[in-house]
This record gives structure tokens, C-alpha cells and sequence, in this order.
């Protein structure tokens, strides 16, 4: 109870006292808002301090965690036709190929045409010398004249006594061999005949002419050269070029597709944008069993002599259809112990090490005849660490 004086009014002291008490109880007040406010400054001041560092080490982890995750780049296998535009190589050679021989022995007296001459069939290309066979033929020239001699008193002879058997004055005996000796030297004039003309023909050979019309290639021969008709040793070498033969090994793929009439296209690199039109006029039949091709024949007009031969070429078979091809980069191949394969990235980023069975090599590519999908993701450049199960991150390769 507050002290009062006689009139009713607080004392003073009283005042004062309470003056006293309310300052304490605001300055305790702001002591601890003070308090309160420093505390809050220094936990913030923790925090603060404390949340980047934690924000690093969060970052760290998980950039550690990606960095223990090997990366590979991934492509799909290529799907293709395997015909209507597939470009084969070619082998072109002339419709007609021929080495010209001798068929006569002698020296080579003259040489008419030499490399690239074009000549017609029947011309005359060279000479030959041969003197002895000339001999030879002058004297089986004159065995024919005595063997004809021969015959005609054989022929007067028999002719005689068949007269004289009339009349009895020769014996049946001494007439038949006397019919017998006129066979004989018969046989002998067509020994002879045919022996002169044996020699002539070998006579006609010191001519040496073309066969056929054509393009001279080759002359290995010169003037004064001894020839030997057994030596086997060609003189010329003639080639009829106005058409030509085109020789092409078609894959398997392919072979089904390819027919008897069928047109193609031909390119030749000293041409380039400028197509040929060729005609298969016969195949094989049947696959090589080394290569799993058909050879396939085509032949193509060079009336104009645009095309050389032995050039080579390049051949598409734009009616051909064949079964779809895969294939893969060359460098997503592994080839280990047991047989080649590739790595794929499943669809929970596991790897995969697959068999396949490989077909045909284009360089850059290679066809995959089983053993892919044209969904499944394929990595390039496998190195040799990855193994069937471990997680990897797969990447495009447009995506790097």
C-alpha cells in the first residue's frame, strides 16, 4: 500500500521509488530485445557463412557421382535398300580379244600396222620370210608330178592287160596286180595333192591378217625377228572395241534382282556426271563360293570410242530390289576371340556386349546381317573397360 500524507496525496518518496522501479523494468526489457536481436545476428551470421560451403559440397558430390559414370556417344543402326542405286565396280574389256600367232617359221620380213591401227578383217598386218618352206613346197610340187607320171602307165598298164586277160594271154594273177599297182600310185598322186596343199596353206601363213575388224593393242614383234610357228610367242594383239563387255560381280543381295535385258547405268571416272546406258546380256548362274557374288555380263555401245578398255567402272543396277541393309559406323566393331560385336546401351543405361554377324565392308560403314535392331543404340569407339551390366550415360553424337 503506497504511503500518503494527511491531505490524501502520495508521499514523495513514494514517487520516486515507483519513477525507479518502472525505468528498471523498461531497461530489462530493451536488454533483452538486445539479447534477442544479437542472437538472431549470429545464427544468421552462421547460417550464412555455413550454406555456400554446404552448397559446394553438395555440387562436389554430385558432379562426382556423374564424373564415376563413364559417357558414350550412341548412333542407330542405318536402315537402306539394298539396290536401286548401290554402285558396283566394273571391269570393262572389249567385245572381242584376240593375240595373233604365226603359222609359219621364217624371219619377219615387214611389219604393216603397229599399235592402235585400226584395221578391217582380211587386212594384212606383216611378212614373213621363210625360204625353206618355199623349198619344201617346190619339191612336193614335183613328188606330185612323179607320182602322177606313175599313175598314168599304172592306168595304161592295167588297161593293157585287162585287154590281154580277154584273149587269155596274161594270167588272172599278173592282171589284178597289175589293178592293184594302179590304186596304189592313185593313193600316191592324192598323197601328194594333199601334201603340196598342206604346205601351201602353210605358204599362205607368211601373210599374217586379221581376223576380225578391230584395234591393234599389242606388237611384240620387230623386222628380222625369228619366228617360230611352235614357239607359241603372239606377233599382235587385236581387240574389237566398238562394243564392249562389262564384267561386274553382283552381290548376293542383289542377285535375285538382276535379269537377262535388264538396263543399267555405267560411270567412269574420266566422265564425271556422264552416264552410260549398258544391257546385262548373261550371268553365271550361279554365286562364287569365295565371294557369295554372281558374275554378271553387260555389254555397252563405244561406236564412238569414248570408253577405253580396261578402264575402270562402275555399274548400278537401278531395276535391282534387294532385302533392306543395316549398318553401323566400322569403328563401333569389336573383334575379339569369339567373333565380332557391338556395345549397346540398353534401356536402362546398362551395357550390352552383343554378337552380330557381319556382311558386306563399305569403308566408312559395315552391314550388320544379324544381331542389331534398328532401335537399339550402339556406341562408337567401345573401349575396352566396358563390360555386360556396368551403367553408363548415353549421348547422341549430334548432340556433342
Amino acid at each position: 500500500m503506497k504511503a500518503t500524507d494527511i491531505s490524501g496525496q502520495p508521499a514523495p518518496h513514494s514517487q520516486a521509488a515507483d519513477a525507479l522501479a518502472v525505468a528498471a523494468t523498461h531497461s530489462g526489457a530493451t536488454l533483452r530485445h538486445t539479447a534477442i536481436v544479437a542472437a538472431l545476428l549470429i545464427v544468421a551470421g552462421a547460417v550464412g557463412g555455413m550454406a555456400p560451403r554446404w552448397i559446394h559440397r553438395q555440387a562436389l558430390g554430385e558432379e562426382t557421382r556423374d564424373l564415376a559414370v563413364t559417357t558414350v556417344v550412341v548412333v542407330t543402326p542405318t536402315i537402306s535398300r539394298a539396290g536401286g542405286g548401290m554402285l558396283l565396280p566394273a571391269e570393262i574389256k572389249p567385245a572381242v580379244e584376240s593375240p595373233i600367232y604365226a603359222r609359219a617359221t621364217g624371219y619377219l620380213k615387214r611389219y604393216i600396222v603397229d599399235i592402235g591401227a585400226s584395221v578391217k578383217e582380211g587386212d594384212l598386218l606383216a611378212e614373213i620370210d621363210a625360204p625353206e618352206l618355199n623349198q619344201e613346197l617346190a619339191q612336193a610340187r614335183a613328188q606330185l608330178d612323179q607320182a602322177k607320171a606313175a599313175l598314168r602307165l599304172a592306168r595304161t598298164t592295167a588297161d593293157r592287160w585287162n585287154e590281154l586277160l580277154k584273149s587269155a594271154s596274161v594270167s588272172e594273177q599278173e592282171t589284178a596286180e597289175k589293178q592293184a599297182d594302179l590304186e596304189l600310185k592313185t593313193a600316191n598322186v592324192e598323197a601328194a595333192q594333199a601334201n603340196m596343199r598342206r604346205l601351201e596353206d602353210l605358204q599362205s601363213f607368211q601373210r599374217v591378217t586379221a581376223p576380225f575388224a578391230g584395234v591393234i593393242t599389242t606388237r611384240t614383234t620387230d623386222v628380222g625377228q625369228l619366228i617360230a610357228a611352235t614357239s607359241g610367242k603372239e606377233l599382235f594383239r587385236l581387240a574389237q572395241t566398238d562394243r564392249l563387255r562389262v564384267f561386274v560381280r553382283t552381290p548376293q543381295t542383289l542377285a535375285l534382282g538382276v535379269a537377262v535385258g535388264q538396263t543399267a547405268e555405267l560411270t567412269v571416272s574420266e566422265y564425271p556426271g556422264r552416264v552410260f546406258s549398258a544391257r546385262v546380256v548373261r550371268t553365271s548362274g550361279v554365286l562364287s563360293a569365295d565371294s557369295r557374288t554372281l558374275l554378271t555380263e553387260l555389254e555397252v555401245d563405244n561406236s564412238r570410242g569414248e570408253i577405253l578398255c580396261g578402264s575402270y567402272a562402275q555399274i548400278r543396277f537401278l531395276q535391282a530390289e534387294g532385302a533392306s541393309a543395316m549398318t553401323v559406323p566400322a569403328n563401333a566393331l569389336l573383334f575379339r576371340a569369339d567373333g565380332a560385336q557391338v556395345v549397346v546401351v540398353g534401356p536402362d543405361n546398362k551395357i550390352e556386349m552383343r554378337h552380330v554377324v557381319i556382311g558386306r565392308d563399305f569403308g566408312p560403314t559395315t552391314e550388320i546381317i544379324s544381331g542389331l535392331s534398328a532401335t537399339d543404340q550402339v556406341v562408337m569407339n567401345p573401349p575396352d573397360s566396358l563390360e555386360t551390366g556396368l551403367v553408363v550415360q548415353a549421348t547422341k553424337e549430334e548432340d556433342k
